[in-house]
């Protein structure tokens, strides 16, 4: 870690914001609370300690401001399609490491996009440093150096705990009526929403899951070069169906009026899981690799649940760029640190490795 643990924390009075702020004072990192909320930013930093600085994400010059100083930004500020390039620009001018949260598919795109200007400015690009994307990258590659001759990637995660936040169901929310992607050939490849279902056993019997539009697509291939990936989601029974109706009725789902009265029963009703909830909570996920002579190497790995996975990931990379552990360019967690950077996380476990 650098000399005073300082990165600026962008969106920090989220609700994952506020987890992650609060176990970086625990341990020992000095973060600079930011958003465009001064009251709720000046609230917080009471309560924590902590300076803050204002800055709206269409104000380049406060942009500029909040980066003097700090060496890298942790940007919670979702739906990051939509924030996502104002950051990523401030950043590649000021010469600042940017990492986010994201599990948005066109965000890894844009990130690849800028992977050359990214490494002429020494800077580096890495977006979904928390779930899914650290334990299911992290586990993608662990399975492929079991079995390098791998062609194939099948990922499964079984999400556990209370519910999701504000700002996920907003990302949710972008993408309804948008269909699916998976990987073929080494290309994105759309699909209808519940493309395929498949029953997976993630060590607590069989569940059924649908393919689901996860940024695995993205990073996976990068992170392992395999060029055949599919991403399922394990839910409720008539998850597949309710996925499938939302394809059908995509014209009405991305209309400005359907839009903003999805967006405000959103912002009225959902606030994420408790304390709680999230003690009691756990992840799942399941990853099989396979090659073109039939070989096969399948795993679980097990984890907290999702928003304190995300606060532990997050954290862990940030302290690893504060180290000088930053190569240039677009990014992904587990290319950029290998497997470990999950499966050295406390609560994480890897389970029933079979080949």
């Amino acid at each position: 870690m650098s000399a005073s643990g300082r990165f600026l924390l962008y969106g920090s009075y989220g609700y994952t914001g506020r987890l992650i702020a609060r176990l970086a004072v625990e341990r020992g990192f000095e973060p600079v609370l930011a958003g465009r909320d001064e009251e709720a930013l000046r609230e917080q930093a009471e309560r924590e300690g902590l300076r803050h600085v204002v800055a709206d994400l269409d104000d380049r010059e406060a942009l500029d401001h909040a980066l003097e100083g700090v060496p890298l930004v942790l940007h919670c500020a979702g739906p990051f399609s939509r924030t996502f390039q104002p950051m990523v620009e401030a950043c590649l001018h000021s010469g600042r490491h940017y990492l986010d949260l994201t599990g948005e598919i066109e965000v890894f795109n844009a990130a690849a996009e800028l992977d050359d200007s990214a490494r002429e400015a020494r800077v580096m690009l890495m977006p979904g440093v928390g779930f899914d994307v650290v334990p299911t990258d992290c586990l993608a590659v662990q399975l492929k150096s079991l079995l390098p001759s791998a062609t194939r990637l099948t990922l499964a995660v079984l999400p556990g705990g209370g519910g999701v936040s504000r700002g996920t169901a907003l990302s949710m929310a972008e993408q309804l009526g948008e269909g699916g992607l998976v990987r073929r050939d080494g290309r994105l490849t759309p699909v209808p929403a519940g493309w395929k279902s498949r029953s997976f056993d993630f060590g607590t019997g069989p569940r059924s899951a649908v393919t689901i539009p996860f940024g695995d697509v993205v990073t996976a291939y990068y992170s392992t070069g395999i060029g055949e990936i599919e991403v399922y989601g394990a839910g409720p029974r008539g998850l597949q169906r309710a996925l499938r109706v939302t394809g059908r009725l995509r014209g009405l789902l991305q209309s400005g009026p359907m839009r903003g009265l999805i967006e405000r029963g959103i912002r009225r009703r959902v606030a994420g899981p408790s304390d709680d909830e999230r003690a009691r909570g756990e992840t799942r996920i399941y990853g099989e690799v396979a090659d073109d002579e039939g070989r096969s190497v399948s795993a679980i790995l097990v984890g907290p649940e999702a928003y304190d996975f995300t606060a532990l990931t997050a954290l862990a990379v940030v302290e690893r760029a504060l180290r000088g552990e930053s190569p240039p360019g677009f990014q992904t967690p587990a290319r950029a640190y290998g497997p470990e950077l999950a499966l050295g996380i406390e609560g994480v476990e890897l389970l029933s490795v079979q080949a």
